[in-house]
């Protein structure tokens, strides 16, 4: 999910950073209306290395590469600031480690900052709803996935026909990433609902 340099047009690198700074503004902005967001650092802190660290191993494979993402989890965990969180994490490999690009930080940022975000949405309709965790945690960590793939694959296919081969075999990759991050984050969301609910940015049905 890491996009290199050299990959996309002018066009979409450009509108990625664009979009990406203003929902991270946004996202910021609409956490603070709700709390103190300097209590939310730990926990911010704590899922950006989450993400960091699940991101930065990956397995290559061909033209692209495999890795563990955790954006819906993080998006359940943190709410809007989850999308901050991406941007931090992938700055820090970007620049750290190589890992991305330096001028794709924004689309990549966008690819999977935006279904944390959805993700989120979904898993707080899902609790209004009367759903459990459980479920809702699992349906979430698999859609980020899901929703990502679709997201690099428009980014790719904006820039040109000729990564229609790349974006079909990271789809077929990531589908079992979507099966162990759904079984992660509902696992996770199950054991923070037991011992500590206040983590989650949700009022759980009890």
């Amino acid at each position: 999910m890491h996009i290199s340099d050299g990959v996309l047009s002018t066009t979409v690198i450009t509108g990625g950073w664009v979009i990406t700074i203003v929902i991270a503004i946004l996202s910021f902005w609409w956490r603070y209306r709700e709390v103190d967001v300097v209590e939310e650092i730990p926990k911010f802190s704590v899922m950006t290395a989450a993400f960091f660290v699940a991101s930065l191993i990956h397995i290559p494979l061909g033209p692209t590469s495999v890795h563990l993402i955790f954006n819906g989890l993080v998006g359940v965990i943190l709410g809007p600031l989850a999308y901050v969180a991406m941007l931090v994490g992938l700055t820090l490999q970007a620049f750290l480690f190589q890992h991305g690009g330096v001028t794709t930080i924004g689309v990549n940022t966008m690819n999977v900052g935006i279904p944390a975000l959805l993700c989120f949405y979904i898993f707080k309709k899902g609790i209004n709803y009367g759903f459990s965790e459980k479920i809702m945690g699992g349906i979430s960590g698999a859609l980020a996935v899901f929703f990502t793939t679709i997201l690099l694959s428009i980014s790719l296919l904006t820039t040109g026909e000729e990564f229609l081969g790349v974006a079909g075999v990271a789809a077929a990759a990531h589908f079992p990433v979507m099966i162990i991050e759904g079984i992660v984050t509902a696992s996770v969301v199950t054991y923070l609902a037991k011992v500590k609910p206040e983590l989650l940015p949700v009022k759980l049905n009890k």
